[in-house]
Formats: structure tokens, sequence, C-alpha cells
């Protein structure tokens, strides 16, 4: 089985997807649609609400299939 991440970065913050991990439990689509959305294609959308609202929706992924890392900003 091939490993698959995907990542998606607002400049900000980097959402990691591990399709693999996930359960399906729709936490993510249902707590934030403007960046989660099945429908679309890519699903996230990092530019569909701020940093702090995303963070705060990918620490609610029960199955640990979405994850985030702070971008460092270079000065």
């Amino acid at each position: 089985m091939k490993d698959i991440t995907k990542k998606y970065d607002n400049g900000e913050v980097t959402v990691v997807w591990k399709p693999d991990l996930c359960i399906h439990s729709a936490r993510c689509v249902k707590g934030l649609p403007g960046v989660f959305n099945t429908a679309a294609k890519p699903w996230i959308n990092v530019a569909g609400a701020d940093t702090e609202a995303i963070i705060n929706q990918v620490n609610q992924c029960p199955s640990g299939a979405l994850s985030y890392i702070r971008n460092i900003k270079e000065v």
C-alpha cells in the first residue's frame, strides 16, 4: 500500500492530510465547510478561513488524518 500524504499551505499554516488514516467522521466538513468541501477539487481550501479557525478544526480530527504545521515566517 502506498502512503499518500497531501499538503495544503496558506503561508501561515500547512494542513497535512493522510487519507489512509481518515475514518470519514466528517467533523472537518461539518465544522468548517469553507475549508473542507468534499465536492471541490482540491477538497481542502486553506484560503476559506483564517489560520486559527483552520487549526482549531484540524485539532478536532478524531483519526489523526488531518494535522498541521505552523510555517515559520522569515524576517
